[in-house]
């Protein structure tokens, strides 16, 4: 199965980058893992809320026909516990499915233009993370799903 994290904008700060290429390298052993970091353009900051969050619908939307399941994590989409994120992985490889994109956006949340898009969402916490943050905190969570599913002992070391 192959695995696309799709970021909004580059990843700020070094040990950020450094931890994600840590689980990067690691998942090599158990699937294809892919990360896109969509380009933001020039003046971002000066944008409006919903104009950000739309040309990031326009990113996702370019990337989404490329795969049978698209995931958002989203605050308000379904929280697994990490053998609850396995089971889900280990359940899309059991029905054969051949690409999942997982969808770290920007401050603001999702635009209101992916809602017609087949999609679901994920909470990786209820509590507030920077957008930055949850990609590493999400890649090592795909790191140990792999590990739970193949039985060795990352999980619990």
């Amino acid at each position: 199965m192959k695995i696309t994290l799709l970021f909004i904008g580059k990843t700020d700060q070094e040990y950020l980058r450094e931890g994600i290429r840590e689980y990067m390298k690691r998942l090599k052993r158990h699937a294809d893992v892919l990360v896109v970091e969509v380009p933001v353009p020039k003046k971002w900051n000066r944008l409006p809320e919903n104009a950000r969050k739309d040309v990031e619908a326009d990113a996702v939307i370019r990337h989404h026909a490329q795969h049978d399941v698209c995931v958002l994590l989203d605050e308000r989409g379904k929280q697994f516990t990490s053998p609850g994120f396995a089971k889900y992985l280990a359940g899309l490889m059991n029905r054969s499915t051949r690409s999942v994109m997982f969808v770290v956006g920007g401050p603001y949340g999702f635009s209101d233009k992916l809602e017609s898009l087949p999609h679901e969402k994920m909470s990786i916490s209820r509590m507030t993370f920077s957008h930055q943050m949850i990609r590493l905190f999400f890649a090592e969570q795909l790191y140990r799903a792999f590990s739970i599913i193949k039985g060795e002992p990352y999980h619990h070391g």
